[in-house]
């Protein structure tokens, strides 16, 4: 009979501790979907203190609620309470985080997507019984709006301030005219932000996703570049129009189940003395490298959502999300890649710029 372990009390305490945030943190998920969904924020987004009787007549919504809502955000550190007023305050810092959707740090989207997640437990726990995958289109609809919402902020801060001018020689060719791909690109959000920035160029968005790419349409109206942005229903392996002066993939190599046969086919969509431009989570290239807090993020959502992916089609190569700069680098060189640098990087991506 093996002998019961002696507990360290003061790493329990630790641990319990931490439960206590992460419970604190999973709690708070869905009274930040209310206070997005409701308008809740940016009903007090003036910064303006205010009761809830206030934001009550500002909203439309009930008072009783909305009391118990913002003291649970006050003990959040969501909104600030005055005790003596007996009012609460959206500071302008989270005002920009909860109440601006063309914000950089803009975050209901990820809260959107976390729901998603959790909505569809289930299916990825009869999974890893099975050991089949679980397609991106099979999610639950919040996923598909959620994820264009937690990325769009970091596209918003980045694409074109940052990583488009990292590439060699590509901004100019942008603003001379080119022909871009935007590969997985879902709702559009990528395609769209280039299209605006780069009005001399055209740019061809697909994904696999039918509904994703019936929304990207759509924006694309709102957003007045239809004229030169088109979207198609097409997977990476069998999208069409090239040659392509500049291919982009953003978040979605990993997921493919083919990654390598998703590079030959944009090798040769790709002109000869074109870029592939690659985003992908940020990653280091061991597993020790990752267990930190953005890598605690990654690796959920690659259990939940990438590695099911993946799994679900051909060949189930299954990346992951923390996959690090030497594996794709290694998966981009098969497919016919024989240069790759990293070009730019955030806290939350890596760039790499891919040439023949």
């Amino acid at each position: 009979m093996a002998a019961t372990p002696a507990i360290d009390e003061a790493k329990l305490e630790e641990f319990m501790g931490q439960f206590v945030q992460d419970m604190g943190a999973c709690a708070t998920a869905p009274l930040v979907l209310i206070g997005d969904k409701l308008g809740l924020y940016k009903a007090m987004a003036d910064g303006a203190a205010v009761t809830p009787a206030e934001l009550a007549q500002r909203t439309g919504c009930r008072e009783r609620y909305l009391r118990e809502w913002l003291c649970q955000q006050a003990a959040s550190g969501y909104v600030e309470y005055d005790p003596d007023g007996q009012t609460f305050r959206l500071p302008p810092e989270q005002a920009m985080a909860l109440a601006d959707d063309d914000s950089p740090a803009f975050i209901p989207g990820a809260f959107q997507l976390l729901a998603a997640m959790i909505k569809d437990e289930p299916h990825i726990t009869e999974r890893f019984r099975s050991g089949e995958g679980f397609g991106w289109h099979e999610h639950d609809h919040d996923l598909f709006e959620g994820t264009e919402r937690f990325f769009r902020p970091g596209y918003l801060a980045n694409l074109v301030e940052s990583w488009l001018p990292s590439l060699e020689g590509i901004v100019d060719r942008l603003d001379a005219g080119a022909r871009v791909a935007d590969i997985g690109c879902g709702r559009g959000a990528s395609t769209i932000l280039m299209a605006k920035a780069f009005p001399a160029s055209s740019f061809h968005g697909s994904d696999y996703h039918e509904g994703s790419i019936e929304a990207a349409r759509r924006a694309a109206e709102r957003a007045g570049v239809a004229d030169r942005v088109t979207f198609e229903v097409a997977t990476a392996k069998a999208f069409g129009g090239g040659p392509f002066d500049l291919v982009c993939v953003f978040d979605a190599l990993h997921d493919m189940g083919d990654p390598v046969g998703a590079a030959r086919h944009v090798r040769s969509q790709l002109a000869d003395d074109g870029t592939w431009m690659v985003v992908e989570p940020y990653a280091n290239d061991t597993v020790e490298e990752n267990l930190n807090p953005v890598g605690r993020v990654f690796y959920a959502g690659s259990t939940m959502l990438c590695t099911p992916a993946s799994l679900s089609q051909e060949v189930g190569l299954a990346l992951g999300a923390q996959a690090g700069q030497q594996r794709l680098t290694g998966v981009l060189g098969e497919g016919g890649f024989g240069r790759v640098r990293r070009a730019a990087e955030t806290p939350f991506n890596l760039v790499l710029e891919a040439r023949p």
